[in-house]
């Protein structure tokens, strides 16, 4: 009996302890953008259970926001409501936005023991880049990426080209197009050769011709833009001429979201979309298919792309402190390795790929390892202050040259324009 009731008090005793530890547990809410996937929502659903399982302290609200469009938006109006959430994933890119707008908190005044200083230099240098200005850090990277292209090797070799070999030059890209461009008897187009968006954010797979051609759209201190560059006007020529002139891609504006359906409908044989388009193509593509980094022209190269933690304003110290302690794990090794493998997201940070998961991975799967070595060739994102309305300025310009409303030179001339109005007052 006494057993019994000496049980029965400690079992109560350890409950009022938990729920003790529960109400005192400091609170975050995340948000986080899901137009990746549902396999990206549901390995960060598991990720924040993990931590939070391992750490009663801290309990972890994971707001599912929608596209990083829709993310920016909502972590804005919170903030303006007075709610904003204590961390978020959104764009690298809107960085300098969330400066200007006073919303977020660099990470350095967080960053105290040689462990931490550690942790924080063991990112690729080139996410960083568009992680940290002023120098302070703003952004930890994590749902990164860079565009990579994937081709057919079926198509190939049906076209009678090497179908281990993806074309490595502008040139050839031109050369393999045309072999691959299949019309039908009355003379329409059944698969095109190649397959470069043009929805949605057109600037960021365009900066891979930019990068290729060796020209910078904006400075590191995002308040200057290159847009009329001889070099720029170049590259948006060429990617007329795929369509105009060479006859190897579709003409007109071409749908970011339905680029891998068209790939695996074998619409085209070549496409050019982001390595976080891995893990989807590798699970769906009905045919033997490559991956290989952009093709070079003056040199080699592609932009960075994707998401980075954000610390926001409004957050008491104790909710900021956990919320690092939190980026801190889920960036770490394991759980990094855990991440890419599920979504095909670049690892941010080499220790991660020295993990047995990561290693065995690539092992199995070595077209992971094409993105993680372009970054070695790879430049910032275009990010500039007020971000949206350059972007928005210059994606149209490329719309029109696109389209044949206006040639690229008239085009991006008006763009740079446009970008120095707004950006003047940031010099």
């Amino acid at each position: 009996m006494l057993k019994t009731t000496l049980l029965k008090a400690a079992t109560a005793a350890a409950l009022t302890l938990g729920s003790w530890a529960s109400a005192q547990a400091v609170e975050l809410q995340f948000y986080f953008p899901v137009a990746v996937g549902g396999t990206a929502a549901d390995t960060i659903q598991s990720l924040t259970d993990e931590y939070v399982a391992a750490n009663p302290d801290v309990t972890i609200d994971a707001v599912y926001s929608g596209s990083y469009q829709d993310t920016i938006a909502k972590v804005i109006t919170a903030s303006r409501g007075g709610t904003p959430p204590q961390l978020s994933v959104a764009l690298s890119a809107d960085m300098f936005t969330l400066i200007d707008e006073d919303l977020i908190v660099p990470f350095d005044d967080f960053i105290k023991t040689d462990e931490d200083k550690a942790w924080l230099e063991g990112f690729y240098p080139a996410f960083m880049e568009n992680s940290q200005t002023g120098g302070k850090t703003y952004g930890i990277p994590f749902q990164r990426s860079t565009p990579v292209m994937y081709w057919n090797k079926e198509a190939f070799k049906e076209a009678g080209l090497d179908p281990e070999k993806a074309p490595a030059t502008w040139e050839e890209m031109v050369e393999f197009g045309k072999k691959l461009t299949k019309k039908d008897a009355n003379g329409n187009v059944t698969q095109w050769g190649v397959r470069i968006p043009s929805s949605g954010f057109p600037y960021w797979l365009f900066q891979g011709l930019t990068t290729e051609n060796d020209v910078i759209l904006a400075n590191s201190d995002g308040n200057k833009t290159n847009f009329d560059d001889p070099k720029v006007v170049e590259a948006l020529q060429y990617l007329v001429d795929l369509s105009a002139k060479y006859g190897v891609m579709e003409p007109g504006i071409v749908e970011w979201g339905a680029t891998p359906k068209a790939f695996f409908e074998r619409q085209t044989a070549i496409m050019w979309t982001t390595t976080g388009n891995l893990t989807n193509v590798r699970a769906n593509a009905p045919f033997d298919f490559g991956v290989a980094m952009l093709p070079e022209n003056k040199r080699r190269g592609a932009p960075t792309g994707g998401g980075n933690f954000y610390l926001f304003k409004g957050a008491s110290d104790e909710q900021l402190a956990a919320a690092v302690k939190f980026v801190q794990w889920i960036t770490a090794p394991e759980q990094a390795a855990k991440w890419t493998i599920a979504t095909g997201y670049v690892a941010p940070r080499p220790d991660a790929w020295e993990t047995d998961a990561m290693k065995a991975y690539a092992a199995d799967f070595p077209p992971v390892l094409v993105a993680r070595d372009q970054l070695e060739f790879a430049v910032a994102e275009l990010s500039t202050y007020q971000n949206q309305r350059v972007t928005g300025i210059f994606n149209d310009a490329l719309a029109a040259a696109i389209t044949g409303q206006k040639d690229p030179a008239t085009a991006l001339k008006e763009a740079q324009a446009q970008a120095d109005a707004i950006l003047a007052e940031y010099r």
